[in-house]
C-alpha cells in the first residue's frame, strides 16, 4: 500500500482530516513541564518531549497525523534532534502518520542525500540504514525537476510521500507564486501541473499521489481552482485557524466524497491548554486533555465526509 493510501485510510478510520503540527516554542510549554528540567539546551529538549510525548498519548486516537516542524527542534541542537527522533518514533508506534516539515530543495546528490534521511536509507558499505524513517516530509519545488526527481525515486521504493510547495499560506506568498509568465498562467498553477505530472505513476486506491501539494488555507480561490486543477494531487492545507483559514474555504480543497486533503493546526492544538475558558476548570497539568479535547472539536467542525 502506498504512503497516501495509508493516510487516506486512517483519516477515514478516524473520521478526522486533521493533523497535529508539533512546533514546540520552548516558551510555549506548560511551567509545569518546564520546571522540571535544566534551564540549557538538553533541558529544553526533554521537556519538549515530555510535552509532544504527552500531546500524542492524548490525539493518537482522534487524529490520523503530526507534522513536526524541524527549525524547532533544530535551534535545540543534538538534543533537540533527539526530541524529534524521539517524537517521530512514538508518534509511529501509536500508529499515526509522521509528516516531517523540513521544506528541503536541492539537486543531485544532496537532493538524495536529504531523500536519505528521511524517506530511504543511508548507506554505510554493505549496510543500508532507515535514520528518521517518516512518511512524508515537505519538498520546496524552486529549483525544478532535478530537486524532486531523487525523492520520487524513494517515494517509489519505499513506499513513502512527498508534499511539494505550490500555494503556501503566509502573506508575501504572492511576490513569486502569483506572478504570470508569458501565457498568462500564475506560477502556482504552473507548480500544481508539474505535480500532477510527477506524481501519476504513484496514484493508489483512492485516485490521489503520494507526490502531493501544500496548498494554504488563507487563500481559498486558489485553493479552490487547484483542486479542479489537479484531481489526483492531495492537500496539506496549513492556515487553518490562527492564521484565519475558516471551514468553508477548507472545504474547497476536498473532492466531492470528503477526502482529499489534510488540515493542519499547530498553535490552536499544542496551546489549547491557554484558553481561558478551560483555565477556568483544569489545572494546568491537564494539558493533554485540553489538546485532545480541541482536536475533537476540530473534527466536528472539519468533518467533509459524504454521508452514506
Amino acid at each position: 500500500m502506498n504512503a497516501m493510501d495509508r493516510l487516506i485510510e486512517k483519516i477515514i478510520e478516524l473520521k478526522s482530516p486533521v493533523v497535529m503540527g508539533l512546533d514546540p516554542r520552548y516558551e510555549m510549554l506548560p511551567e509545569c513541564v518546564r520546571n522540571k528540567y535544566s534551564l540549557d539546551l538538553e533541558g529544553a529538549s526533554k521537556a519538549i518531549w515530555e510535552y509532544n510525548k504527552t500531546l500524542i498519548d492524548n490525539v493518537y486516537d482522534v487524529i490520523p497525523a503530526i507534522k513536526p516542524q524541524m527549525a524547532f527542534y533544530e535551534m535545540f541542537g543534538i538534543p533537540g534532534m533527539q526530541a524529534f527522533f524521539d517524537t517521530c518514533k512514538y508518534a509511529k508506534e501509536k500508529g499515526m502518520i509522521v509528516i516531517v516539515d523540513n521544506k528541503r530543495g536541492d539537486i543531485g546528490s544532496t537532493a538524495k542525500g536529504y531523500s536519505n534521511a528521511y524517506l530511504g536509507r543511508t548507506k554505510i558499505g554493505s549496510l543500508e540504514e532507515s535514520v528518521f524513517d517518516v512518511d512524508f516530509m515537505t519538498v520546496n519545488p524552486y529549483m525544478g525537476t532535478d530537486c524532486i526527481e531523487p525523492f520520487i525515486e524513494d517515494c517509489k521504493k519505499y513506499d513513502k510521500g512527498i508534499f511539494i510547495l505550490a500555494k503556501t499560506s503566509n502573506p508575501s506568498s504572492g511576490e513569486l507564486q502569483d506572478e504570470k509568465l508569458e501565457n498568462g498562467e500564475e506560477v502556482y498553477k504552473k507548480v500544481i501541473s508539474l505535480i500532477e505530472k510527477w506524481g501519476q505513476d504513484l496514484r493508489g486506491d483512492f485516485g490521489y499521489s503520494s507526490i502531493a501539494a501544500v496548498v494554504g488555507a488563507t487563500y481559498p480561490k486558489q485553493l479552490q481552482e487547484l483542486r479542479a486543477l489537479a484531481p489526483h494531487t492531495f492537500f496539506l492545507i496549513p492556515g487553518y485557524g490562527a492564521q484565519g483559514g475558516k471551514p468553508e474555504d477548507i472545504k474547497l480543497g476536498f473532492d466531492k466524497q470528503g477526502i482529499g486533503g489534510i488540515v493542519n493546526a499547530s498553535r490552536s492544538l499544542m496551546c489549547a491548554y491557554k484558553q481561558e475558558e478551560w483555565k477556568k476548570n483544569h489545572k494546568e497539568e491537564e494539558y493533554g486533555l485540553a489538546t485532545r479535547k480541541e482536536a475533537l472539536r476540530m473534527n466536528k467542525e472539519l468533518n467533509f465526509f459524504k454521508e452514506d
